[in-house]
């Protein structure tokens, strides 16, 4: 069987089934970040990515954006578990035909993003490619009272996004702020029961919190915040790349996020009981199944 049959999420659940861990992992595969014991106060947060050309970015585009890319899709994982993102490692696999300005420009991106948020980079390693590849190993803290993970929706909680969905490739992914800000105020003044980054679209992301909830949902397709980049409804819900933060809340958290701050936090459907699918409900108040789509590698 070749992996493209099998899939992306099948061949990582071929891969968890065989990972064991000790006591000191909180959480392994299967969220935005590993969570490892550190001290009486916090969590050590772990998190990678990889980034391809031809798959993340392409050849043309501006060097000093993919490297700012390749480190903010690590920040957005850190602050999809409310944590905050303190040192990296960089892997670069790179075609020797490529300049020294390219590389220059492109670690400048990198750089420049990581004295941002106060990241160290302490390392990483090189490889000649035949494309450009980046990989970034990341670590985060998060106190252990406002970790959050994707896991935890309850049934009736509303459905939030913190901003504008649909359009990323045509630019924004690689120049989109992770919501670090937004992860801290949320879990500083309300009880999120579960989060996650759209990284692979509002459906596919919604879903990993719902299959580990056992819940189903229902979207309001007139609330769907969609980015002045995206040309329908189609590309909020499936495109991905936007790295805004979804996440839940109670009905009375989200009375008091409402009421308490005016940020870009929109709410754009609740959760449902168990066997209730995934549905959506347009102009017409006519509930419609959604399908099941995304990015996926495989």
């Amino acid at each position: 069987m070749h992996i493209r049959k099998l899939g992306e999420f099948g061949l990582i659940e071929r891969f968890r089934r065989r990972i064991r861990t000790d006591s000191t992992v909180i959480k392994g595969s299967g969220d935005d970040c590993a969570v490892i014991k550190f001290d009486k106060n916090n969590y050590l947060l772990f998190t990678c990515d990889m980034l391809v050309e031809g798959v993340d970015f392409l050849s043309r585009e501006n060097p000093y954006l993919i490297g700012r890319k390749s480190i903010a899709v690590s920040v957005s994982d850190i602050a999809a578990c409310a944590g905050v993102p303190r040192y990296c490692v960089v892997s670069l696999g790179v075609p020797g035909n490529k300049s020294v300005k390219f590389t220059d420009t492109l670690f400048k991106g990198m750089l420049d993003l990581a004295r941002k948020y106060k990241i160290n980079i302490v390392g990483g390693d090189l490889s000649r490619a035949e494309k450009l590849t980046i990989d970034v190993s990341m670590l985060g803290v998060v106190r252990k009272e406002r970790l959050v993970l994707r896991k935890g929706a309850k049934a009736g909680d509303i459905i939030f996004v913190t901003g504008a969905l649909g359009g990323s490739i045509r630019g924004k992914h690689l120049q989109f702020t992770p919501r670090l800000k937004e992860a801290r105020f949320l879990t500083e003044n309300f009880k999120v029961h579960a989060m996650i980054d759209i990284s692979d679209g509002l459906v596919q992301d919604l879903s990993h919190i719902l299959k580990q909830a056992g819940l189903g949902a229902v979207l309001y397709e007139e609330s769907i915040p969609q980015d002045k980049q995206a040309r329908n409804l189609k590309e909020a819900l499936y495109m991905g790349e936007d790295f805004e933060l979804l996440f839940t809340l109670s009905r009375p958290d989200a009375r008091k996020l409402c009421l308490k701050d005016r940020r870009n936090f929109k709410a754009i459907g609740e959760t449902r009981p168990p066997g209730y699918g995934l549905k959506s409900v347009g102009k017409d108040g006519r509930e419609r199944n959604i399908a099941a789509g995304g990015f996926r590698h495989f």
